[in-house]
């Protein structure tokens, strides 16, 4: 410990002492100890720190002690003290020996000079220790490692693209904003999907982000250096859509260019033809889709020539298509060509859970696009938009942040802002979950949809704490109270939650 000059004899014993003491302390309580040198070189570990060398590749202490610090423990941070001279108190370490909870601290000679630093294991297993922060730091470093690995395919299939004159996806999976029980599921469907060849099926309502997953699916797939070609169906008149699939032999009709003209399915040669919007297709061209899907050819408006075509089909609708097999709207064995990998996309009802993190990301995007500052939202804006049923989703976030952050005289956005805007826009509060029998339904209609009990209370938790933190207008302790929790808890809980 640094003496000072200053101090009288007795405080710089005490000091001494005193570091003697912390330095015991952590040796004692902590899992493990590991001090390096100057130059970052290891030159002691202690006892419990010793049975985390196998792991790293070592047997023998005298074969890890002298070696520089970076190349015996992975991911260490100690040069980084080392350089700047400052702490770093807590942090989250991943390496062949498992996840840890560390602390980095720098030691100084009396003038000040850095000589070295002391790194501290708090946790071992903080997979089990620390399960919520762990799990958070997981997906996110699952997310960062796709973004690195997306972004370097990307360049190289943009180069691809600019010198073949083709269409790339725009989005990848970390696009996708969301760390919720629902999304976490979407994802991990998705992403075993880009891995197959076979149909997928989108579901959900509007506004979910299905375009965007698959955009996603397409740029993890084998296919992600082939084109990305989309179709939204329902913006497409019916007599027009069969040259759109399937394209135009050259003078096929009085008008039609003398050269021809592709359609969808030749242009997604080699990549991914996305379907938006399956369950408007008229049911005349059902049957002509569907024989294009089985045999793997198409015959162009005017031609009489089959022509081959290798494209990956994936398919989405906002549109019930069990019901509209029902009233025989939607052929039944059209479904089940399309309906081999089905993914249902959540409502944002479901995950509100994301709305913060959604919120921060629109914002971002509508800074970009306007030149101008990100809107930023006090804690009751968060609550109130959170509490929202959302019948657009995303979509309707994203407008009614649009319309808030134009209606306001500078970016912070107060739940005033955003009032009058879901009052006009007739977007209205979730509901609170009733009991069964306090529905007034007849029995069979009361029945709720059963979930796993750990979810049902985790949904229950989640209203009650954004009701409550509505209610007090952001206040937590007036929230903690209402709710019959400490404030300790309520901070754990919003943690968890978000």
């Amino acid at each position: 410990m640094e003496k000072s000059d200053s101090l009288p004899r007795d405080a710089q014993s005490i000091l001494e002492l005193a570091g003697r003491s912390m330095f015991d302390l952590f040796a004692n309580a902590s899992e493990g100890m590991l001090l390096v040198d100057r130059q970052a070189r290891v030159v002691w570990v202690n006892d419990l720190y010793k049975r985390f060398l196998p792991a790293l590749g070592f047997d023998r202490v005298e074969d890890f002690v002298g070696q520089p610090v970076s190349s015996v423990v992975q991911n260490t941070q100690m040069h980084h003290v080392l350089e700047t001279g400052k702490p770093i108190l807590i942090d989250l370490l991943t390496n062949r020996a498992g996840t840890f909870v560390v602390s980095r601290i720098p030691l100084r000679d009396n003038l000040g000079d850095v000589i070295g630093a002391l790194g501290i294991v708090l946790f071992d297993h903080a997979e089990t220790s620390l399960q919520p922060l762990v799990g958070k730091f997981a997906l996110l470093q699952r997310d960062l490692d796709d973004v690195r690995r997306e972004l370097a395919s990307q360049r190289i299939n943009e180069r691809n693209s600019q010198r073949l004159g083709l269409r790339q996806s725009r989005y990848t999976f970390a696009s996708f904003v969301g760390a919720s029980p629902a999304a976490v599921e979407v994802k991990r469907q998705a992403r075993r999907a880009a891995q197959t060849a076979s149909p997928v099926l989108l579901l959900g309502e509007t506004g979910t982000g299905k375009e965007l997953l698959a955009h996603a699916i397409h740029a993890s797939s084998a296919r992600a250096s082939g084109p990305f070609i989309s179709l939204n169906i329902a913006a497409v008149p019916d007599t027009l859509l069969e040259a759109e699939f399937f394209g135009v032999a050259p003078g096929a009709y009085t008008g039609a260019d003398r050269k021809g003209r592709d359609g969808k399915f030749l242009l997604a040669h080699g990549g991914t033809l996305f379907l938006d919007e399956i369950g408007d297709m008229p049911p005349a061209l059902q049957a002509k889709l569907l024989r294009a899907l089985q045999e793997g050819e198409i015959e162009p408006l005017g031609s009489n020539k089959l022509l081959p075509f290798d494209a990956r089909v994936i398919a989405a609708t906002s549109r019930d298509l069990g019901r509209l097999m029902r009233e025989g709207s939607f052929r039944e064995d059209l479904f089940y060509r399309l309906n081999v990998l089905p993914i249902r996309v959540p409502p944002l009802r479901e995950r509100r859970e994301d709305i913060p993190a959604l919120v921060e990301v629109l914002g971002e995007d509508m800074a970009l696009r306007g030149g101008a500052q990100p809107p930023e939202l006090s804690d009751e804006a968060l609550a109130l938009l959170s509490a929202q049923a959302w019948r657009g989703n995303i979509r309707e976030l994203r407008n009614v942040l649009e319309q808030a952050t134009m209606r306001s005289d500078s970016h912070r956005i107060l739940p005033t802002h955003l009032e009058a805007v879901l009052r006009e826009a007739g977007i209205t509060q979730l509901a609170p979950v009733l009991a069964p029998h306090l529905l007034d339904l007849p029995a069979p209609l009361a029945l709720p949809v059963i979930r796993p009990l750990a979810e049902q209370v985790a949904a229950l938790e989640r209203e009650a704490i954004a009701a409550a933190m509505l209610t007090a207008r952001g206040n937590k302790v007036a929230a903690a109270k209402m709710l019959g929790i400490s404030r300790a808890k309520l901070y754990e809980r919003l943690f968890v939650s978000v």
